[in-house]
């Protein structure tokens, strides 16, 4: 079983082409199935039928896992037994019939407009470090970038007189991406005067880089999101994936089409970006009901 893991992950790496982070989280939910596998006794892939997968979906849940991961964790499965099958390697396929559980309709967390800007004025850009935090700060909220998608930037995808940016999504698609003038603002002086003393003599294509002069690492970025959510009073959990739900937020609450918003952030279905006029209606709704003198809120004396 591990021999044919072996060969399923290399095949993504190499063949799919699928960023490092996709290959890591099939990684560790394909490997976490194939140990309890191995608990249990089943000692061959061609051995695992319906039963065994709903007792592996019965443990999942009694581990309390959320449903939204069990189903990512069925769905790189599924990717894996597909891959088998095709192969020749196994013969059957245990997933077919299986039904994933029904995941739970959460609503994208955001920021308002004061909160963000809070937020993008946190770092001390008399340092390198505090400039290039301003620039990711800003840029991420400009442009809706997925965390991967920020750390894979190289110099030559950026334009800064076009404010365009060439980025590289899920399954290597790329598409360009658009920034205001603060976010190119901070991108300009950043490479200016940021970039050059943190790279010192090394040579890297990388357009966020570390105090060490190498590409900036995933980590870092969520430590610097936090570090400034701190520092900028925000009372909740704020990471990185949170300011691409702001940008979308704000992008449809200002007016923007719905598929101008999906093309901006990369989506395949438009049904996942839909997810963000829910949000946008919740938002009207809420300020409709504190502004209005007869919203039925309070009731009125007469």
């Amino acid at each position: 079983m591990e021999e044919l893991f072996k060969k399923y992950i290399k095949y993504l790496e190499v063949e799919r082409s699928i960023s490092a982070y996709t290959v890591r989280n099939y990684t560790t939910d394909i490997q976490g199935f194939l140990n309890f596998l191995d608990t249990n006794g089943v000692t061959s892939l061609n051995r695992v039928d319906r039963s065994v997968m709903r007792r592996y979906l019965g443990w999942l849940q009694e581990q309390g896992i959320a449903r939204n991961s069990i189903s990512r964790k069925l769905s790189a499965l599924r990717s894996f037994y597909r891959y088998l099958m095709r192969e020749n390697l196994v013969n059957t396929e245990p997933l077919s019939s299986l039904s994933a559980p029904k995941l739970e309709q959460r609503l994208p967390t955001f920021l308002s407009t004061d909160e963000i800007v809070r937020l993008v004025e946190a770092p001390d850009t008399s340092t390198p470090n505090g400039i290039r935090d301003w620039a990711i700060l800003e840029l991420l909220y400009a442009a809706g970038l997925r965390l991967s998608e920020t750390v894979d930037l190289n110099v030559g995808d950026v334009d800064l007189n076009s404010r365009q940016i060439r980025a590289w999504g899920k399954g290597s698609k790329e598409r360009m991406v658009l920034m205001g003038k603060p976010a190119a603002e901070a991108l300009r002086r950043y490479v200016k005067d940021g970039r050059p003393r943190l790279q010192g003599k090394k040579k890297s294509q990388a357009l966020f880089l570390n105090r060490f002069g190498d590409r900036i690492a995933r980590r870092r970025i969520e430590y610097i999101i936090k570090k400034y959510a701190r520092q900028a009073g925000l009372d909740m959990r704020v990471y990185t994936h949170m300011l691409r739900h702001t940008f979308a937020t704000h992008m449809l609450d200002g007016g923007a089409d719905l598929r101008a918003v999906q093309e901006l952030l990369g989506h395949a279905r438009l049904a996942t970006t839909q997810i963000y006029t829910h949000v946008s209606q919740n938002q009207i709704r809420r300020t409709y009901l504190a502004a209005h003198p007869r919203s039925g809120k309070k009731e009125t004396k007469r």
